[in-house]
């Protein structure tokens, strides 16, 4: 099965460039038929702009499709301009390089570098404007402040393009995940409206029943509870998987260990971590509640707080249970048994951060696990 291909966001601004180069081939050819009686080979002039004419039909219907738009064509691109821009020593006469005539390609030798910008961005579009300028000088047989001035234009004319590229990419990608991210959530409250009708009334049906019978009904509506819970999290909730970037949602993924016992509070935005950052981070938070519902007793309660500081973040998990009593870790530890706290203070510390443990007798206990965000940039 064959996936539909995104197509470039940036397809218009090909066609500008294909413009660009039309409009400065007409530029190069007003310059031949004014200068052509001056030139040292008359006929070569001619050649030349036939064969920049030939190049730029071949270029133009080229750049207009994304699959005919290879990287490697853009560098032959740069390659055929600089080329035919350093045969001008061999048209011009030296009357016309004293007077700064100028050169075959004129403007025309521009279109490479903006070419560059677009599909290389902002670096590729300044690098071929160097090399455009230095071809420049080349063929002048001299380096000097107008020389400059032409490297610099060029140089410049890629960077704005690349610039624009890359922003267009960008805006693109993001609305092409605000759009999938629409879609999935006006999915996801359809199946919220279709589960609460059926599922979830049964659910809370059962809860309250046997609640109400009492005994053995007792705990089978603890466990309908838990199940109502459970699924409301998991329609309500973003699907936790990797995004294009590598990045999973940490928000998402804590508000699906929500029980009744386990209140989950989370930001309002999402807090988007690399994947593997996001796994360690819901494991550490499962080991510490799986310590809360052994230790602390059945009655307990939990609470889970993310944090977003933007270059850390923040998971608190506190309990309400009896706390640790005083010593019993560093014994546990001095007879070699390090348990839940060294696990998670391992995972902690291969994520590059910090976590702190303040628990005592009758004051609960209290893990703050802290992490650089490492958001992926892109």
């Amino acid at each position: 099965m064959t996936t539909a291909r995104t197509p470039d966001p940036i397809t218009p601004l090909w066609r500008g460039v294909n413009a660009f180069r039309v409009l400065t081939w007409a530029f190069a050819c007003g310059t031949v038929v004014v200068q052509h009686e001056h030139y040292r080979r008359e006929w070569l002039a001619w050649t030349l702009l036939g064969a920049m004419a030939v190049w730029s039909v071949v270029i133009s219907v080229l750049y207009l499709r994304e699959r005919t738009r290879p990287p490697w064509l853009v560098v032959v691109d740069v390659v055929v301009g600089t080329g035919l821009l350093l045969t001008s020593p061999l048209v011009l006469s030296d009357a016309q390089f004293a007077l700064n005539v100028p050169l075959i390609t004129t403007v025309w030798a521009a279109v490479p570098p903006v070419a560059a910008g677009a599909r290389f961005g902002a670096v590729g579009g300044v690098l071929a404007g160097l090399v455009v300028g230095v071809a420049t000088g080349l063929a002048r047989e001299k380096f000097d402040l107008d020389v400059a001035r032409d490297g610099v234009l060029l140089a410049a004319a890629g960077l704005l393009v690349g610039m624009a590229a890359t922003l267009s990419r960008q805006a693109a990608t993001r609305l092409a995940q605000a759009l999938r991210k629409e879609a999935a959530t006006a999915e996801r409250e359809r199946l919220a409206r279709s589960i609460h009708d059926s599922v979830l009334q049964v659910l809370a049906r059962v809860r309250k029943r046997g609640n109400e019978v009492g005994g053995e009904a007792a705990e089978l509506a603890k466990l309908a509870g838990e199940q109502e819970i459970a699924l409301r999290s998991l329609v309500t909730t973003e699907p936790v998987r990797p995004s294009e970037t590598g990045t999973t949602s940490l928000r998402a993924a804590l508000q699906l260990l929500a029980t009744p016992s386990v209140q989950v509070s989370t930001p309002a935005d999402d807090v988007e971590l690399p994947a593997h950052v996001t796994d360690e981070l819901v494991a550490i938070t499962r080991e510490a509640l799986a310590n809360v519902e052994k230790h602390a007793g059945p009655g307990a309660h939990a609470w889970v707080l993310l944090e977003d500081l933007g270059a850390d973040v923040v998971v608190s998990i506190r309990d309400d249970g009896p706390g640790i009593p005083d010593g019993v870790l560093e014994r546990a530890a001095a007879n070699g048994h390090l348990g839940v706290v060294e696990s998670i203070r391992g995972r902690v510390r291969d994520l590059g951060g910090s976590a702190s443990l303040d628990t005592g007798p009758g004051r609960g206990t209290e893990w703050e696990v802290k992490v650089p965000s490492t958001r992926a940039t892109s």
